[in-house]
Formats: structure tokens, C-alpha cells, sequence
């Protein structure tokens, strides 16, 4: 049995989301705003790999920060996203990596298409 502040979201293929509205100490698991941001990050990097690939890019790791800043009054809904795309690569370069992130994350992903919210983007490279 679930505790009072804590959710399961189930998908048709049985696989299961936890969530929890504990405060930042005692949380497990992810928010649903904060499952929203790991949505869109994911979304986004899904589109991006595959980009980067296509273009026969080296990609050893990639990371994804996304901050958002969300309204005072209810709905909390975000007024921005940033992200902050971190490649590791070694034949990347910055001009072409930042024109992938804005098509991957402001033109393809999905969740990026059904959120009305500002969103920017900053792009670091860790040449290996």
C-alpha cells in the first residue's frame, strides 16, 4: 500500500513511475514537476544522440540540466526552462552542437511542442 503523499503511474506495458511529494530530505522519488523536466531533458536528448550520430560526431557521454522557474500563484505552472546540454565528445564543435540542441529542443521534441513555456539553452563541451 502506497503512503498518502506517494504515487505510482503504471503504462500500458506494466512499467511503472514513482512519485512523491515529500519535501527535498525525506524524497525517493521525482515529482510530478519535476518528472515533467526529466521529460522534456529526455525528449530532447533522444532526438539530439541521434543527430549527432548521423552527423558521425563522437558522443562518449551526454548530460542534461534543466532548470525551471516556475510561477508564484496557482497554477505553478513554469514561466522558463533553461538547459544547460553537456557533450563529451572530441570532434564536436560548439556553433554545430548548439544548432542540433535548438532543433532537438525547440523544434522535434514533443514535450517541448505541447509546453507553452520560454525555454532557453547553453551548451558546454568536455573534450576526452
Amino acid at each position: 500500500m502506497l503512503a498518502p503523499k506517494e504515487y505510482e503511474s503504471k503504462n500500458e506495458s506494466g512499467n511503472i513511475l514513482n512519485i512523491d511529494m515529500y519535501d527535498a530530505k525525506s524524497k525517493d522519488y521525482f515529482s510530478p514537476m519535476e518528472s515533467l523536466l526529466a521529460a522534456l531533458a529526455s525528449c530532447a536528448s533522444v532526438d539530439l544522440v541521434e543527430m549527432i550520430k548521423k552527423r558521425r560526431k563522437d558522443l562518449f557521454d551526454l548530460q542534461v540540466e534543466t532548470i525551471g522557474n516556475r510561477r508564484e500563484e496557482h497554477p505553478r505552472a513554469y514561466e522558463s526552462i533553461h538547459m544547460i546540454f553537456t557533450a563529451t565528445s572530441n570532434n564536436l564543435k560548439e556553433d554545430e552542437f548548439m544548432k542540433l540542441v535548438e532543433l532537438a529542443a525547440g523544434k522535434y521534441c514533443s514535450i517541448s511542442g505541447t509546453l507553452n513555456v520560454k525555454a532557453t539553452y547553453e551548451i558546454v563541451i568536455k573534450n576526452v
